[in-house]
């Protein structure tokens, strides 16, 4: 899950080498916290926040396969 949301990030900002993607496991299940530059957060939340509800529906798909719950936040 970490590796997908992590080339779609990477290939929608202009600085790649600064994403970074932390994972916690919670209660809540599996929290992934996507850190990109600054200028580049436009770009990941996208017009009224289309492509990151997209990026979050994928996530959402392939946790549900394995049996777990995730969920993703901007940083």
């Amino acid at each position: 899950m970490k590796d997908l949301i992590e080339y779609i990030a990477k290939h929608i900002v202009n600085s790649p080498d600064a994403v970074v993607i932390t994972e916690e496991t919670g209660e809540a299940g599996i929290v992934l916290k996507l850190q990109v530059a600054d200028e580049d957060k436009g770009r990941v939340i996208g017009k009224q926040g289309r492509i990151v509800q997209a990026m979050r529906t994928l996530l959402r798909v392939m946790a549900a396969k394995q049996g777990v719950k995730a969920t993703l936040e901007i940083i």
